[in-house]
């Protein structure tokens, strides 16, 4: 068996200078992102989300990019989740983009607050109806019974809004993450990767230092 010290990999695709990026975070992002799909990545949009709660206790878990825009990043959940209750607590967040097949990284950290109810709504209503119906069903984060539990209670809330319309429930919407620095991370020979910091001014302009790896 290969033991873990063993595996690497050696990144040789793309470097990353200070002469050829843009002047603004967002629109250096904006470039990577296109070049991210244009690699055809699954699940392109998924990004690591690590938030902590006031005494500091971390925690990071997988979820999904639904927009980006010169404010910031967009992502939706249940407010009552964990994740939910950390940022009611503390909102501050971090991002993580890893793209291996481009070998590249965006490390976002941001302050982060809610979406407004009708951009909610508008959301809410563009999701397949059975993940509309999850959102009634499952109460994220909390212990429950099994997973027959689950499936039953999705049935109740399927019945429940057959002929109504699926509604978004009151505990369900989105977050924007306004950056507050963006680190754009290219892989290169030796270890000697690419890093460029962009940190946002008080002008509202960036700056852009080149990091160690």
């Amino acid at each position: 068996m290969t033991q873990i010290a063993d595996i690497r990999k050696e990144y040789i695709l793309h470097s990353l200078n200070e002469e050829d990026v843009a002047e603004n975070a967002m629109e250096q992002f904006d470039r990577w992102w296109k070049d991210a799909l244009k690699s055809e990545i699954i699940e392109v949009n998924a990004m690591t989300l690590a938030t902590a709660s006031s005494d500091g206790l971390p925690a990071a878990r997988i979820v999904l990019l639904k927009g980006f825009r010169n404010e910031g990043f967009l992502f939706y959940t249940n407010y009552d989740s964990f994740k939910g209750r950390q940022l009611l607590e503390n909102p501050r967040a971090c991002l993580v983009f890893f793209w291996k097949e481009i070998e590249r990284q965006v490390r976002i950290t941001g302050l982060v607050e809610k979406l407004s109810q009708e951009e909610n709504d508008i959301y809410f209503k563009s999701r397949p109806a059975g993940s509309r119906i999850g959102a009634w069903a499952s109460p994220q984060s909390e212990v429950i019974e099994s997973g027959d539990w689950l499936l039953n209670r999705a049935d109740q809330f399927d019945k429940k809004f057959a002929e109504t319309g699926i509604p978004r429930p009151p505990h369900w919407g989105g977050y924007l993450v306004r950056p507050v620095t963006i680190e754009f991370w290219q892989g290169r020979p030796n270890r000697l990767h690419d890093r460029l910091l962009y940190s946002l001014q008080e002008n509202g302009n960036w700056m852009i230092e080149r990091l160690a790896p």
